[in-house]
C-alpha cells in the first residue's frame, strides 16, 4: 500500500483533532541516519503565506540533534486508536536501542525524507523559524505542570512543503 501526494492545503482532516487524539511522529534525519518521537503537541496553520507545523521538542531528546542538523522533518499520523508501537518510541531512547525495531514501524522514504508506511497523513515539512521557549513568558500553572525539571522545549515550525495520505 503507498501514499498519495496532495499539495498542503488540500488535507483532509480537522489539525485540533488530529494533533490532540491521533498518535503523531515527528522524524528527522536520513535514512540512512535518523531519529524519531512521539508528539502530542503540535500547531498547524498558515504563517507567512504559507502552510507551517510547528512541533516542539525538548534538548533531551535524542532527536533533537537530529532536528538541529537537519533542514527537513516529517509528520506522521496514525489516526485512532494510538498503536501501541508508539509507546516505545514516546518512552524509549534511540540512543540507547533500536527503537524503530522494536516498535514493528516501517520506515519509508518520501522526498528524501522518513516517514512510516503505516502512517496515515504524513507532512513533509522544511524548517523556516527555530526558537527556544521563553521560560519567563510562560505562565507559572504550565511551567509548574509541564517544566518542572527546567526542559524547555525548542520550537521547530516547518513549511508544509507536501501532504501524503495513505492509498
Amino acid at each position: 500500500m503507498g501514499f498519495k501526494k496532495l499539495e498542503a492545503w488540500d488535507m483532509p482532516g480537522n489539525p485540533f483533532e488530529m494533533i490532540e487524539h491521533q498518535a503523531a511522529l515527528f522524524t528527522a534525519g536520513t535514512k540512512e541516519h535518523f531519529n524519531t518521537m512521539t508528539i502530542g503537541w503540535g500547531l498547524m496553520g498558515d504563517l507567512w503565506n504559507v502552510p507551517a507545523f510547528t512541533a516542539y521538542v525538548r534538548p533531551s531528546r535524542y532527536t533533537w540533534q537530529f532536528a538541529e542538523e537537519n533542514d527537513c522533518f516529517t509528520v506522521s499520523f496514525f489516526g485512532t486508536p494510538r498503536p501501541q508501537a508508539l509507546a516505545v518510541l514516546g518512552s524509549k531512547s534511540g540512543r540507547d536501542m533500536d527503537k524503530i525495531h522494536q516498535s514493528g514501524l516501517t520506515p519509508v522514504e518520501l522526498e528524501g525524507q522518513v516517514a512510516f508506511e503505516e502512517a496515515q497523513v504524513v507532512l513533509i515539512c522544511k524548517k523556516i523559524y527555530v526558537d527556544d521557549l521563553k521560560p519567563e513568558k510562560i505562565p507559572q500553572q504550565w511551567k509548574d505542570k509541564f517544566y518542572g525539571d527546567g526542559d524547555y522545549h525548542r520550537i521547530y515550525t516547518g513549511q508544509v512543503l507536501s501532504v501524503y495520505v495513505k492509498e
